[in-house]
């Protein structure tokens, strides 16, 4: 904070809250914000969320409001406590609209910028235990698409294989299934396809792109099915993508630019011809938020370092066709990567 001249956080509800304290509550449009000084810290929380965070977390001072009080009084009660003349103030960047803009007409002189310049270099580089969780997550997530696999089959739908899927993933000990996209046929040239009642039928591609919460922490990950023997032209896909991934794969290591990723899985689609088919980054941070830094992505000057925790999933898209997409969560070792996920990359043929 004393580097980027931050006098003051303001956290809602959030994954940010969640790493600082270990617990956060619901949002919803009761403000709650813990406020995080250079010196000093307390929260100002709604009475109906007030026990619960004082159980979560004994120490922390709590500045209670009531729905027939409203919170200003207590809002300013709490500001008053941090000089904010010069410093800005930090707040998360899934805030509620209405809390900021009441942070901001409590405190219309205050520069206001995202806690993300400082709570994202703390994130970005998991320790031993958060990996630990990682790896657990991804345990659930590998589950998940093994029962998808089970699912799929000439006549069933995109929405019964991903119920199989997210009842895989509380079975197997995960808190939920955060989604389920199974994209079959010409729905596997749309990257965030919803399931839907589309049913297979013989010479679909599948995308099946799931990811789950277990202890807080997601998963993510992407494989390709297909109904019968595959199609020459699903195969030159899939084998532009693998080819992608491995690429991708080869370049991670310390000091090397996340551009540099994107680069490599682009360059391999590129070169087997169906460069335009791939229309999205490389990759994305994963940890308490599905998505977070590190960005793999063209341009991107960010050098990987140890610990940093990423997805490879580069894909082609053949509008009307089909898609293909795999996806394996990374993280960055001394000298290499280590995958999380165990499930092979093959393609999973159904009947």
């Amino acid at each position: 904070m004393a580097q980027r001249d931050v006098g003051l956080l303001a956290i809602s509800p959030s994954d940010d809250l969640r790493y600082l304290l270990g617990f956060a509550p619901t949002a919803d449009e009761r403000l709650c914000a813990l406020l995080l000084g250079r010196d000093e810290e307390l929260a100002v929380v709604p009475s109906v969320n007030a026990e619960q965070l004082h159980d979560a977390v004994p120490g922390l001072e709590l500045l209670r409001w009531d729905d027939a009080d409203g919170p200003a009084a207590a809002l300013e009660q709490a500001l008053a406590r941090f000089d904010l003349d010069a410093a800005a103030v930090g707040v998360d960047g899934t805030m509620r609209a209405d809390t900021l803009l009441r942070l901001q007409a409590a405190r219309p002189s205050a520069r206001f910028i995202a806690a993300g310049e400082v709570i994202g270099p703390l994130r970005l580089r998991k320790d031993e235990a958060e990996l630990e969780t990682l790896r657990a997550s991804a345990r659930t997530a590998d589950a998940a698409v093994r029962a998808a696999y089970a699912a799929c089959g000439e006549g069933r739908s995109e929405l019964e294989i991903a119920e199989a899927a997210s009842t895989a993933f509380l079975r197997e000990g995960a808190d939920e299934a955060s989604f389920t996209i199974v994209a079959s046929g010409p729905h596997g040239a749309f990257p965030h396809h919803h399931a839907g009642t589309r049913t297979l039928r013989r010479g679909d591609a599948i995308v099946i792109d799931v990811g789950g919460r277990l202890g807080g922490y997601a998963s993510d990950i992407t494989r390709a099915a297909h109904v019968a023997a595959p199609t020459e032209r699903f195969l030159e896909a899939y084998r532009a993508v693998e080819a992608a991934v491995q690429a991708a794969l080869a370049t991670v290591r310390p000091g090397v630019r996340c551009g540099d990723v994107d680069a490599a899985a682009r360059g391999a689609i590129e070169q087997a011809g169906l460069g335009p088919f791939f229309t999205h980054r490389t990759g994305h941070g994963l940890g308490l938020s599905g998505h977070e830094p590190p960005w793999i992505m063209a341009g991107d000057e960010t050098r990987l370092e140890q610990g940093m925790v990423f997805s490879i999933e580069p894909g082609v898209y053949l509008p009307g066709e089909l898609g293909v997409r795999l996806e394996e969560i990374v993280v960055v070792s001394e000298d290499g990567c280590e995958i999380l996920s165990r499930l092979p990359r093959d393609v999973h043929v159904a009947v």
